[in-house]
């Protein structure tokens, strides 16, 4: 009778901790990037963009891709990038929310790919990793050159026109 007991003890206890990690991935909208920044899915995230004049920065990674599993942590712990984030619209697509128009894969489909969208919706082709390799413009590696990039689109982008634009 006691190991009935443990036994439906432990199986109750496996359930709760399947199911709380189940919802935990599906509130988890870091998606392994980081719970503090305010993310958003590629069409919301156009809206917002749209209506704040803020510009959107879109990270495409796959969850069982290596890269982007050793970029992931990284990114997340980076405080110089949540800091810079408040000054964009932040969207995290990850494995079939990948969008699938040509403007998002602009020297291929590689992953983890990072780019910088004005907030009229154009991917900004002259923002990219410029410590990368020059065949994978928009390939990051760790937070420092995403900051560096972050940093750069703050200052190209602010001389466009948009509606209040809060840069």
């Amino acid at each position: 009778m006691a190991f009935l007991k443990s036994s439906i003890s432990f199986s109750a206890c496996f359930l709760c901790g399947v199911i709380g990690i189940h919802v935990r991935a599906e509130n988890d909208l870091g998606k392994g990037l980081g719970e503090k920044y305010d993310w958003h899915t590629l069409e919301d995230g156009i809206k917002v963009s749209k209506e704040t004049g803020k510009p959107l920065m879109l990270i495409i990674h796959k969850s069982w891709c290596g890269a982007c599993k050793a970029f992931k942590p990284k990114f997340a712990a980076s405080e110089d990038a949540l800091v810079l984030s408040k000054k964009f619209v932040m969207v995290n697509t990850i494995d079939d929310e990948e969008p699938k128009e040509e403007k998002y894969s602009p020297d291929g489909g590689y992953i983890p790919r990072i780019l910088f969208l004005d907030s009229h919706g154009e991917v900004q082709h002259n923002i990219y990793n410029k410590n990368g390799n020059p065949k994978y413009k928009f390939y990051y590696f760790d937070d420092m050159t995403v900051v560096e990039s972050m940093k750069e689109a703050i200052e190209v982008l602010k001389s466009l026109p948009a509606k209040g634009n809060e840069l």
